[in-house]
């Protein structure tokens, strides 16, 4: 993973692509997949976080974007949840987040370190890139980056938010939405994506097995182990990916 967040910091001269967007995507989506496998960050955050947030300033969206879903995922794994033994008097106000809708049994999460010195300012970035309007990019590549860092910063504020994350409350369950992407298993199945960390390796099992993502997850116990996902059939309020 030092390897990949090398060839990110160069801007992709460690491997001699210097300024080629294409390297530093890779490397950016690489380290996220991989980085699912790895409980503890405390160690790897800050300085993975610099990287990213430095590349939220280029001038490819793929990169914009591929740095953003690891800021994400870096927020999104800072925290664990809450046990019996922590003592709640130890940790600071905004430490400890609840589940929004209260739902029995789902456990509070607690803070286990800070990704980033500056999430204030990280903050500022994020909402400037989910309001972006310029003639430089098309209008795809500007909706693709609004949605996208809605999400991001929306995760940042509050890390139990996963990709598509709606705060409106459904008529039928009197619950939020949440997380509202999924992906098709055949006609009737839906699969959701509601933590970047399902959504960094539903990106990595698409890269590689492409179309026959579906095939493989449902026949390949190796690929359903790596996204172990319950599939759903009810896709009234979902959104497919």
């Amino acid at each position: 993973m030092a390897y990949l967040l090398e060839i990110v910091a160069s801007d992709g001269s460690f491997i001699d692509a210097q300024d080629e967007a294409d390297p530093v995507v890779a490397a950016l989506e690489e380290w996220g997949s991989l980085s699912t496998l790895i409980d503890d960050l405390a160690d790897e955050s800050e300085e993975a976080a610099e990287y990213f947030v430095d590349q939220l300033a280029s001038s490819d969206p793929g990169v914009q974007i591929a740095a953003g879903e690891n800021i994400a995922l870096l927020y999104e794994k800072s925290y664990r949840p809450l046990t019996d033994d922590d003592g709640c008097a130890d940790f600071g106000e905004g430490d400890i987040i609840s589940d929004p809708d209260e739902i029995p049994g789902v456990p509070k999460l607690i803070k286990n370190y800070d990704v980033y010195r500056r999430t204030d300012v990280l903050k500022d970035t994020l909402s400037d890139l989910a309001s972006l309007n310029t003639r430089r990019l098309s209008k795809k590549e500007q909706k693709a980056i609004r949605t996208n860092f809605a999400d991001i910063l929306d995760s940042v504020e509050y890390p139990t938010h996963g990709p598509r994350y709606q705060n409106a409350i459904s008529q039928d369950t009197g619950k939020r939405y949440g997380s509202r992407m999924t992906v098709r298993i055949h006609k009737e199945g839906v699969m959701k994506i509601d933590k970047w960390w399902k959504l960094h390796r539903l990106q990595a099992l698409r890269r590689v097995l492409q179309s026959g993502f579906v095939k493989h997850y449902e026949a390949n116990p190796i690929v359903f182990e790596s996204l172990p996902i319950m599939i759903t059939n009810d896709r009234k309020t979902l959104r497919e990916y």
